[in-house]
């Protein structure tokens, strides 16, 4: 995900970036609201702000691309605390990874949108839809952990394309994702295994913290 500087097109920097504010301000209104309704959401939110940084700093370089493959976190943290806080946070631990190069200043808007708003969302639809299935809490989570990844590298391939060559979209979208394959499908596997393991550790030890922010089925978990 990682798209460096010097890689997207003026425009679609500036796009993205109004893209992911948007979501970030929505965020940020969530956090202060939940904070005001319960002050432990918090060290939550910080705690899943710390992981994401940790888990999405580990990278592999993708040549093809211009960019990198590495895990998420995100739909991890989307389950736990929220999908639009996740992009606040997302956005945060972009910024931090700029300082050891991952990254860019000018990027952050296209990969926090990648990482931080489609990882998430989708990672947490999955896990919505599954749970109501009465589907288990280990596979829910580790479903939408895997789901998360795998859109976050399909919106990163599209976010080069249609950047770098609008002219043949679907064709050099294909390109970038096939360039991201064989790194991405054994981290979206990993991601697959430790967002499954993590989740239902946390539902079977830290039940109140699946329930600090509103959700028909956080509210489920017992």
């Amino acid at each position: 995900m990682h798209i460096s500087d010097g890689i997207l097109e003026p425009q679609w920097i500036i796009f993205w970036y109004i893209v992911a504010i948007a979501f970030i301000a929505v965020g940020v209104s969530q956090i202060r609201q939940r904070v005001k309704d319960n002050p432990q959401y918090l060290p939550t939110l910080a705690l899943m702000g710390a992981a994401v940084l940790v888990i999405s700093v580990w990278h592999i370089p993708v040549p093809v691309t211009g960019s990198s493959s590495h895990p998420c976190g995100t739909p991890m943290a989307a389950i736990i605390v929220g999908p639009f806080p996740v992009a606040v946070i997302s956005a945060i631990a972009l910024f931090f990874q700029t300082f050891v190069g991952h990254g860019g200043l000018t990027t952050i808007g296209a990969n926090d949108f990648s990482m931080g708003i489609v990882g998430a969302f989708t990672g947490y639809g999955m896990w919505v839809a599954l749970r109501k299935l009465r589907v288990s809490i280990f596979w829910a989570a580790a479903l939408a952990g895997f789901i998360g990844d795998v859109f976050t590298y399909v919106t990163s391939a599209f976010q080069l394309a249609i950047s770098l060559h609008p002219e043949s979209l679907l064709h050099y979208w294909g390109i970038f994702l096939l360039g991201y394959v064989p790194t991405q499908l054994p981290i979206a596997i990993m991601e697959f295994v430790f967002t499954g393991l993590v989740v239902r550790y946390v539902a079977e030890m830290r039940p109140e913290m699946m329930r600090l922010h509103k959700s028909v089925v956080a509210s489920t978990i017992k």
